[in-house]
């Protein structure tokens, strides 16, 4: 599809080595070569029964033509010092994807944009009961009271979205359905402008004063 279409693309995937999966992103370049992909470091909540841990072998940070290009999974994007990681590798385009539909995630985007001075690319996953397999190949709960297997009950809420540097929604949130929106990202004349306001690895770290030792 990268090659089809001559893109970048970061797509989620489940991944299997050996006897163990992973929650992944793996990124391919415009020829559709595969660059690399990222490994979820900290599995959330019951998924700690299913995926494997990832390591910071797997942060990339990947230089394009339209700017560093990488991405954080999920509530990956909670944690402070992977992010200041992925600061510190000059990510441009952020991409965040994640299958949390709250109301507080447009919030933590927006956080993110404005703290990383980059462009943060949110896509999150829509689903209704419909498109799971219907039981008993498939229980999304234990009874199935909550929805009927053939239904429109929405699973996944959406809510896709696309940030500025400075806070700016450009596209979304959309929770109408499943969708495509773009938006035009001035890599290289609005990230300059966050950053000499605030640059998280930069002029405002105050590394001389702030660290973290073992």
């Amino acid at each position: 599809m990268a090659a089809k279409y001559k893109v970048y693309l970061v797509t989620g995937a489940i991944e299997r080595e050996g006897y163990t999966l992973y929650c992944s992103v793996l990124f391919f370049d415009p020829e559709g070569n595969y660059l690399g992909k990222h490994r979820k470091i900290m599995p959330t909540y019951s998924e700690r029964l299913v995926w494997g841990f990832g390591d910071c072998s797997t942060t990339p940070v990947y230089g394009t033509p339209y700017g560093k290009l990488g991405s954080v999974i999920c509530w990956e994007n909670r944690m402070p010092l992977l992010r200041t990681s992925m600061y510190a590798k000059g990510i441009e385009i952020y991409c965040a994807p994640t299958g949390d539909s709250g109301d507080t995630w447009v919030s933590t985007m927006t956080h993110v944009a404005i703290e990383g001075g980059c462009y943060v690319l949110s896509p999150i996953q829509f689903c209704r009961r419909k498109d799971y397999p219907f039981p008993p190949e498939y229980l999304y709960s234990p009874s199935e009271v909550l929805v009927t297997p053939d239904s429109d009950s929405i699973i996944w809420a959406g809510g896709s979205v696309i940030i500025s540097p400075h806070g700016e929604i450009l596209a979304g949130p959309n929770y109408e359905g499943e969708g495509l929106f773009t938006s035009d990202l001035d890599v290289r004349g609005e990230i300059p402008k966050a950053k000499f306001k605030f640059d998280v690895v930069g002029h405002y770290s105050r590394a001389d004063i702030l660290n973290l030792t073992e």
